[in-house]
């Protein structure tokens, strides 16, 4: 049953030519606007089909399944998550020093926001569907243990990180940062801007990294992260 149920996940098969690869764009473009617009249970393979502007066969032909459409677009948010891991995994500036840590978190964290707020309806779709599907949420939690690995290799050449166990806290600060930025993104509040909210994360990062009751804003002005 598990297995039938992981099959309706995988595509029917992969596009070669790129007449096909163009109309299996398409289809996932289609099937990511309608998740988007109509949440994920509204949207039908018909319906995506008619987006499309393709044949329900056509779809069929490459894509078994709602399911194995959706799977498709989790693969492609985790890829633009791998390209971001290969942007900061060596974490140096082009001189091949490493910047402060204040610095280097805000990057971190920036960029978590821009890859969450890509499409924020859609984000919040396949957050929500993946927790249902074994295989995708397996997928998930490799990438964030892979972000740790980086993290934590980034963080024991760091000479401002000053935490008793290193790996713990890797974990940690990419578990706080993509929870955070995530609800930035998905449960925005009124008012509040993401630039307000990035600010506030590094300096809670930058403070329990370097293991003191003071901190420093990705600007450079030291600030009290804590009361006293």
């Amino acid at each position: 049953m598990a297995r039938r149920r992981e099959d309706r996940l995988s595509p029917r098969k992969r596009p070669r030519q790129r007449r096909s690869q163009e109309t299996v764009a398409v289809i996932l473009e289609a099937a990511a606007r309608l998740f988007e617009t109509h949440g994920y249970h509204a949207a039908s393979t018909n319906r995506i089909a008619e987006c499309a502007g393709v044949s329900v066969g056509s779809l069929y032909e490459y894509f078994p399944s709602k399911e194995s459409l959706l799977a498709a677009l989790v693969d492609q948010h985790l890829e633009q998550g791998r390209t971001l891991l290969g942007t900061l995994a060596t974490g140096t500036d082009d001189g091949g020093a490493l910047p402060p840590l204040a610095i280097l978190t805000r990057r971190f964290v920036d960029a978590m926001i821009a890859l969450h707020a890509a499409s924020p309806a859609l984000h919040r779709v396949l957050f929500e569907e993946t927790r249902l599907h074994p295989r995708l949420r397996q997928a998930m939690i490799a990438l964030e243990d892979d972000m740790t690995t980086a993290t934590e290799a980034i963080l024991r050449l760091h000479p401002e990180v000053r935490v008793p166990d290193v790996a713990v806290a890797a974990r940690i600060v990419v578990q706080v940062i993509e929870s955070l930025t995530h609800n930035i993104v998905i449960h925005p509040r009124p008012g509040a801007l993401p630039s307000e909210y990035a600010e506030t994360i590094t300096r809670l990062v930058t403070g329990y990294l370097r293991d003191d009751r003071t901190d420093v804003s990705s600007s450079g002005t030291p600030l009290k992260v804590f009361g006293g």
